[in-house]
């Protein structure tokens, strides 16, 4: 197995909303979230994924959020851009758009729909690595793409030097585990849910890349900090705290939620992108309750 790589960071990224109005891209309210998180410590930003709307982003909306992303962070923290589709091909023009553009990294799900083999995965995510000079983290997340990451792709992409690790969305904390136990020494476990970011960190997780940090980056950011530097029970009541809140985000399909609080707590409009639509008054209420339990309304 390939020795040790550098890690493309460590620690709370953030799956960067999008904000809309009018239609549009919001950059200005784009700019206020950055700048928000980067504030409150946070390790990273991931722009342009689930949370993004990535799906329903125009070629021209996405390039406007890469190059603004870039120029906000001025290379205080690393971006990293997500890069996936189900054509590679178009992933290939989106990567190395990312590139020019000044990003950090790449963050590439599985291509959805297609459902490729384990052959195709391979091939996939090779000539994505060799086409441009970035780090690329893959990204595993079943419930939306219809394909799971295996162990044998897992071992045959962990050996491309550019392949540092996986955003694991997978909600399964075994299967991080088995991750960990084979390939830990040359590749990062990110968690791609809240809810389990500390159970992770515990197998050896490099960190999170949270959409609950989206609302409150320094608390995420801590509590990995927390853990990073052996502040266990520090960073296990970080977690208990959080936890409420984190589920609340997910009451109804993200980024919905997410982008409701945001919304009510001034960061940007309610809007969205069909079919994605506002949540319910149930959940703007349960929203509501945990935001102002945790000081944040």
């Amino acid at each position: 197995m390939s020795q040790q790589k550098r890690s493309l960071f460590r620690g709370a990224a953030t799956a960067l909303v999008t904000p809309m109005k009018n239609g549009g891209v919001d950059l200005d309210a784009f700019r206020r979230l950055i700048e928000f998180q980067i504030g409150g410590g946070i390790d990273a930003l991931v722009v342009a994924g689930t949370t993004g709307e990535a799906s329903t982003l125009s070629d021209g909306e996405y390039t406007e959020l890469l190059r603004c992303a870039v120029q906000s962070a001025a290379g205080r923290v690393p971006v990293i851009a997500g890069a996936g589709s189900n054509c590679t091909a178009h992933a290939l023009k989106m990567s190395r758009f990312a590139q020019e553009c000044g990003c950090d990294g790449l963050l590439l799900v599985t291509p959805y729909y297609n459902r490729a083999t384990e052959r195709g995965l391979v091939e996939h995510y090779l000539t994505l690595a060799n086409a441009t000079d970035l780090p690329i983290l893959l990204y595993n997340v079943p419930s939306r793409t219809g394909v799971r990451l295996t162990m044998p792709v897992y071992r045959a992409l962990a050996e491309h030097p550019r392949i540092l690790g996986v955003k694991d969305a997978s909600g399964d904390a075994a299967a991080g585990a088995e991750i960990l136990a084979e390939l830990g020494e040359c590749f990062d476990l990110y968690s791609g849910n809240d809810d389990i970011t500390l159970p992770l960190l515990a197998l050896g997780g490099a960190g999170v890349i949270s959409v609950a940090s989206n609302i409150m980056p320094a608390e995420i950011q801590r509590l990995c900090a927390a853990f990073d530097e052996g502040r266990y029970e520090e960073a296990r009541s970080l977690f208990l705290a959080t936890l409420p809140l984190c589920r609340a985000l997910f009451a109804e399909v993200n980024p919905i939620p997410v982008k409701s609080a945001l919304a009510m707590m001034g960061f940007c409009e309610e809007e969205y992108r069909l079919p994605l639509c506002p949540p319910s008054e149930e959940t703007k209420k349960r929203l509501r309750t945990e935001l102002k339990r945790v000081g944040l309304l």
